[in-house]
């Protein structure tokens, strides 16, 4: 009998759904207080997951979320890189 892997599951900020990890895109606050995208998943720092969608980008852009969860301020272009993460995702497909 196989054992099957356990996936990941993490919550998305904006909705609060919970989802396996690959499917989120994760925001990463470092030590310096920098925010960026962390495409790995893997990058040190307070991470914050969002939903792999333009209207959760939007969304988490109008409401600033992610300063809150974050603890910091979330730089606009953080949120055009998500958007094109997203358009180029969607694009590929």
């Amino acid at each position: 009998m196989v054992k099957k892997k356990k996936v990941p599951q993490r919550k998305c900020v904006v909705t609060n759904e919970m989802k396996p990890k690959k499917d989120l895109i994760r925001v990463v606050r470092n030590k310096e207080g920098e925010v960026f995208v962390d495409p790995t998943g893997k990058k040190n720092g307070r991470g914050a997951y969002l939903s792999r969608d333009l209207k959760v980008i939007t969304e988490a852009e109008g409401s600033n979320i992610l300063d809150r969860h974050l603890n910091a301020e979330v730089d606009a272009s953080v949120y055009e890189e998500l958007k094109q993460m997203i358009e180029g995702a969607a694009n590929a497909k």
